[in-house]
């Protein structure tokens, strides 16, 4: 039995019969979202909550066993290896670079020595074959001291 909490376009937060909340909505859905992640989520407007929601999901559909958290102010992924950051106008989308090759950095947007970025501006600019492309490249081969 599930109570609804909070519905958006694509997602539904809520309730299972054992307390716990979870997002529905997808034919698959990721495990049930860790507290300070979903008040981050919760904080953000429209497109940047959908974006959120919906990168997020495509995590935990690429990386088995996914682990998610709140560090560095935004949601971090797999060993600090990703993370996902809203900003005023869109998300960025961040990578670990070390032991990557200077043409895999190149497909990343900043200048950052140890995490670079992708832009997602809205729903429509998620390219989930990129996004799972990149998400593979980074979790094989870069290298970080939580890794």
């Amino acid at each position: 039995m599930m109570s609804l909490l909070k519905t958006y376009s694509l997602r539904a937060f809520c309730r299972e019969a054992d307390g716990k909340e979870c997002v529905r909505g997808f034919e698959s859905h990721p495990p049930h979202m860790n507290e300070g992640v979903k008040v981050y989520i919760n904080k953000q407007k429209n497109p940047q909550k959908e974006i959120l929601l919906n990168v997020r999901e495509i995590f935990f559909k690429t990386i088995k066993n996914c682990k998610e958290k709140v560090g560095w102010g935004v949601v971090v992924f797999a060993d600090d290896r990703f993370y996902v950051a809203a900003m005023k106008e869109r998300v960025h989308v961040g990578f670990a670079i070390n032991g990557l090759t200077k043409e895999e950095i190149a497909q990343f947007e900043g200048s950052g020595k140890t995490m670079r970025h992708i832009k997602i501006r809205s729903l429509e600019d998620i390219n989930e074959k990129k996004l799972v492309k990149l998400i593979k490249l980074v979790k094989k081969k870069a290298v970080c001291k939580h890794c």
